[in-house]
């Protein structure tokens, strides 16, 4: 009898392949199919999670949905309407677009987040230049300049001059 070989493409994975293969952890793996994100595992006859070939893709796609902080009890939903079934399509489409429109309003915050960091680093550049220790040494006249320079930037919300 002939023996059949199977492409190394298609050879179910273990789970230490899978985590070099992803660079999640083998905890993270484990954690993922105790919650339900990973329902593709299998186990071989002495136990071990075997992976099938197309469980890294699958795995990639968790991994993008987490990362844009999808709950998991979202993720676990949009694998629980899976299937291919077309009368699943609009939920999952719609927790997806839910997500995206998440993403964008995070996107906005981050934006404003790295404006107030770059304001910041000139403000440290500009103390450097003139050989300040602090921004607190500035006079007030420099201290109102940089306000409203970084107010004019968006950067700095409105604040109460200093009483002097």
């Amino acid at each position: 009898m002939d023996s059949v070989v199977v492409p190394a493409s298609q050879q179910a994975l273990g789970i230490r392949q899978v985590s070099e293969e992803t660079g999640l952890s083998i905890d993270t793996l484990r954690w993922y199919e105790r919650v339900g994100l990973l329902p593709l595992v299998e186990r071989a006859s002495d136990g071990r999670r075997r992976y099938p070939p197309d469980a890294l893709r699958f795995i990639r796609l968790v991994q993008a949905l987490r990362r844009t902080g999808m709950p998991v009890a979202d993720v676990r939903q949009f694998i629980e309407l899976g299937g291919g079934e077309l009368a699943n399509h609009p939920e999952r489409m719609a927790l997806l677009e839910r997500q995206c429109a998440q993403i964008e309003e995070r996107m906005v915050e981050l934006r404003d987040d790295l404006a107030v960091v770059q304001a910041k680093i000139e403000t440290y550049r500009d103390l450097i230049a003139r050989g300040l220790d602090c921004e607190d040494d500035l006079p007030d006249d420099m201290v109102e300049q940089l306000q409203a320079d970084e107010l004019l930037a968006g950067t700095l919300p409105a604040v109460p001059r200093r009483q002097r």
